[in-house]
């Protein structure tokens, strides 16, 4: 498609064309901040959107691509799967195969499917994931990555919101930068802030440690200089006295 991105994990996505949803990729490098399905699912609710339903090939290639610019080197984030809307809720379905029982949660009724060779497995896993293990070696079919996985509804993942798409997109953080390249369909790219809070709270966060150390090095600067100052404050009388001392001896040894 010769689309590139340039985005944060937590920023909306949304394409200037206003035919295209816009999206967000939440991913969480603490393991113990990924959530649940119902967790994710109520993430994206809060804020307006679902979480993803794909509706072709072209969306999910689409979605590929914005992971990989999210995965770049040098961005420090790996694998984590993320979770799509996809799942098996057993609501009014008692018959028929495994496979055919899974819905969208946003209502979709899109019939289209990217499941790894030997899934879904069933059983006890109802809710889906798009695999994304950049550094796991292929299984029997093939490459993990981007393909999906049906998993217990509560494991913990990162996940993928849907919104509407903006007439008038609120708060760019940049310029649109999506570079087109000859025979792409999509128009510019325009990230928007997906609240206030979340994004201070990804930028505040990594540079407490930063921040720690540069009080600590400030404070033990100051108390250096202080003592020095203290220093030079003790002997400079002294050395005024035993000036004058020897000054005063020598006048009245040539008054004698």
């Amino acid at each position: 498609m010769g689309i590139f991105f340039f985005f944060f994990s937590g920023q909306k996505v949304c394409f200037a064309d206003l035919k295209h949803p816009c999206y967000k990729m939440a991913y969480f490098h603490e393991l113990s901040s990924r959530v649940s399905f119902q967790e994710a699912r109520m993430a994206c609710e809060s804020e307006g959107g679902v979480l993803l339903s794909l509706e072709n090939e072209a969306e999910q290639k689409l979605i590929e691509s914005m992971l990989q610019n999210l995965t770049k080197p040098g961005t420090g984030i790996s694998d984590g799967d993320f979770w799509i809307g996809l799942w098996r809720n057993g609501n009014g379905q008692t018959s028929g195969a495994c496979p055919d029982l899974y819905q969208w949660s946003d209502g979709s009724s899109s019939q289209y499917r990217n499941w790894y060779a030997d899934e879904p497995s069933c059983g006890s896993e109802k809710c889906v994931v798009m695999y994304h293990q950049p550094t796991a070696n292929p299984g029997l079919g093939g490459p993990y990555l981007y393909q999906w996985n049906d998993d217990r509804c509560n494991m913990k993942h990162n996940y993928i919101c849907k919104y509407e798409p903006e007439i008038n997109p609120t708060a760019p953080v940049e310029k649109p930068y999506l570079t087109n390249q000859p025979g792409d369909t999509h128009q510019n790219v325009v990230v928007t802030e997906a609240g206030i809070i979340p994004n201070l709270i990804y930028v505040v966060i990594p540079t407490i440690p930063l921040l720690l150390l540069i009080l600590v090095a400030f404070g033990t600067c100051c108390f250096q200089m202080l003592h020095k100052s203290k220093g030079r404050t003790k002997t400079s009388p002294n050395q005024s006295t035993l000036w004058i001392s020897k000054s005063t001896r020598k006048e009245s040894g040539m008054e004698v």
